[in-house]
């Protein structure tokens, strides 16, 4: 994974979960081809977390399949 720059983070597409609702309460993602940025909806401002598209994909299956 190559990692996203501070600016690449800043000015990137963040979208929220349509399950967030009005309440705010959920992630919001940045995709790029190489890494995928997560991020809490509440601190747009505050840290983001960044992993491959590989680990991501991995985490979503396991949501969707309720393993995690």
């Amino acid at each position: 994974m190559t990692r996203p720059t501070l600016a690449q983070l800043a000015n990137a597409q963040w979208r929220a979960s349509t399950y967030s609702a009005a309440n705010n309460e959920c992630v919001e993602v940045a995709c790029s081809p190489t890494w995928v940025g997560v991020r809490d909806t509440k601190t747009p401002g505050g840290p983001a977390l960044a992993v491959g598209p590989s680990a991501w994909a991995a985490v979503v299956a396991a949501v969707r399949t309720e393993q995690i």
